[in-house]
């Protein structure tokens, strides 16, 4: 979230215009907040279960924002197609695979067990599928001898700094070619 705010900046086709968590106690509110964007906390607790209670929630507080994209950064819950739905082809979502290998969780884990010489992460649109929505773009990582899945996943993680803000820009501006980011 945080890379993505710092990169919508000067000729940047998108401006940040809110941060949704569904905890308090989640860092990256008060990174926003001091980045200058509003926040807002949805809390999924109250509502016991009842996920289209708390999704309905979730789109007034969005919708009240007038977002064009959205843009799913750490939001480990499974939406519904109903709230998909109401944000069809403007929602993304950052994967830590090259995706369609490793949907789900694990990933990185999955790569070094399956014997994988690269791993990586995808954008991706976000789709009623788990991370099955057509991918925009990509970025690879090798496999080193002695990797676990902390150290590959650390560098992973630098590659998704690099990537998300580039895929945003892409689609902002209207741009759903698929592209691969070159190593750094």
């Amino acid at each position: 979230m945080v890379k993505l705010v710092e990169s919508m900046t000067g000729d940047h086709p998108a401006r940040p215009v809110l941060v949704v968590a569904n905890s308090a106690a989640a860092g990256g509110l008060a990174r926003a907040a001091d980045l200058g964007v509003s926040t807002a906390v949805v809390d999924h607790r109250p509502y016991k279960g009842d996920r289209a209670a708390f999704e309905a929630e979730m789109i007034r507080v969005l919708d009240a924002a007038r977002p064009d994209i959205l843009c799913l950064a750490g939001f480990m819950r499974i939406l519904t197609p109903q709230f998909i739905d109401h944000y069809a082809g403007r929602m993304l979502n950052i994967h830590p695979s090259l995706l369609p290998k490793y949907r789900g969780l694990s990933t990185h884990a999955r790569a070094i067990e399956a014997g994988d010489n690269q791993a990586g992460c995808s954008v991706h649109e976000v789709t009623a599928e788990l991370d099955g929505g057509p991918v925009l773009g990509q970025a690879r990582v090798a496999i080193d001898p002695g990797d676990d899945a902390e150290t590959l996943a650390a560098r992973v993680l630098l590659q998704e700094h690099r990537l998300y803000p580039e895929a945003l820009r892409r689609f902002a501006l209207g741009d759903r070619r698929v592209f691969e980011l070159g190593a750094e």
